[in-house]
């Protein structure tokens, strides 16, 4: 089935966006994912001004000079686009497996599982059991958001968020999953921790285990 031309619009002066879905999920992801992959090893873009890609769950940005030839740097990436795959399994390419191992002994845990009605044990099994995509980098700098998180997992973020997460949280907000790099405030619910420093090697397209460690 033939995809729909991807909605393109500018964040200011220096930043092209093409939107390729509307919804978090896997398949979009991959989309953008396989896009963005192949742009970064296409060096036209780099001659033409683009300085760097960034990807999201549904959409590519390009930011590059404000005088590029905007209109050279589209039809690069419209050109990529128009070649996408569409089946899932052609839009998979090789990535870095990252194997990040847990204490499981988070301050939200309670919380999942009675709002999941679910065990603790329960909780654990069903989070650490998937192989996660990495769909994106942010709110901060190696901040994973993971695609792959158990439905019965989905977790409302805080009512009040807390003013220091702290670095190498593994915590749940709504149908999404991911660690905090550095100690910040957040609102979502955290399952346990990790050894922050694994988290700079993560790079979008990659995959995510985590691993439970005893005790």
């Amino acid at each position: 089935m033939p995809q729909a031309e991807p909605a393109t619009y500018f964040l200011g002066d220096a930043c092209l966006c093409w939107t390729l879905g509307d919804a978090i999920d896997r398949l979009t992801s991959l989309r953008v994912l396989y896009v963005y992959r192949q742009l970064k090893k296409n060096g036209r873009l780099a001659r033409l001004g683009v300085h760097d890609l960034v990807p999201s769950y549904t959409a590519l940005a390009a930011h590059a000079h404000p005088l590029c030839d905007w209109e050279a740097v589209r039809a690069v990436v419209d050109g990529c686009i128009a070649g996408l795959p569409e089946d899932e399994a052609r839009l998979r390419e090789r990535s870095v497996r990252h194997l990040l191992p847990v204490s499981y002994h988070g301050e939200d845990l309670e919380r999942v599982a009675e709002l999941a009605g679910l065990t603790t044990e329960e909780v654990i099994t069903r989070h650490a059991a998937p192989e996660y995509l990495v769909a994106m980098i942010g709110f901060r700098p190696h901040f994973p958001y993971l695609i792959g998180l158990d439905p019965r997992l989905v977790t409302p973020r805080l009512d009040s968020p807390r003013l220091a997460v702290p670095a190498g949280a593994v915590a749940i907000g709504g149908e999404q999953t991911g660690v905090y790099p550095a100690e910040s405030a957040g609102g979502w619910n955290i399952l346990g921790m990790t050894a922050p420093e694994l988290l700079p090697a993560i790079e979008p397209g990659d995959t995510v285990v985590f691993k439970r460690l005893a005790g």
